[in-house]
């Protein structure tokens, strides 16, 4: 299938991020602002997932959430995932399903690291699974700041350049 066809058969919408994504999953039970760390503000819910896809030259913009995030290759092209950890530094994860190249099918991005992420051929489209525990809230989603995060990576400022969107 070509990419426009899997946006209207999924029903996936444009992502603030950029690609295009559905919410598919979300669960029915809350954890409660009492129970969860001091970086959450309310409840949350116990898991989210989505459907995510990201076709040609479009990226993923570097952002980071304050939960954790499992990213499962599908189908496409391989994705690139671009992380800057601050304890760690950068890091490149590929995911796909050629395994015996060094893809992978699923990464966990841990709370609080910056990542973006690309399409490795630029003529096809990644698809991709999300799932996001506690639950996902758009109130835990933050751009990076290109400005701030180029002072913490100065070594990565051309990449940062890359995946970061002019608010």
């Amino acid at each position: 299938m070509k990419s426009d066809e899997i946006i209207r058969v999924l029903g996936l919408l444009p992502h603030p991020e950029g690609g295009y994504y559905k919410e598919i999953y979300r669960s029915g039970e809350l954890i409660k602002k009492t129970s969860l760390p001091e970086r959450y503000n309310n409840d949350r819910s116990i898991s989210t997932s989505i459907y995510y896809m990201l076709a040609g030259e479009d990226f993923s913009a570097f952002h980071r959430l304050k939960s954790d995030e499992i990213w499962h290759f599908y189908s496409g092209s391989r994705i690139i995932l671009h992380l800057l950890n601050e304890k760690k530094g950068y890091s490149k994860i590929v995911l796909g399903n050629n395994l015996t190249s060094g893809e992978i099918p699923q990464f966990v991005i841990e709370n609080g690291i910056y990542f973006a992420a690309e399409v490795s051929d630029k003529s096809s489209y990644s698809l991709i699974g999300c799932t996001v525990a506690p639950g996902f809230d758009f109130e835990d989603f933050e751009f990076a700041d290109e400005s701030s995060l180029t002072r913490s990576f100065p070594w990565q400022s051309e990449l940062i350049k890359k995946f970061c969107r002019k608010r």
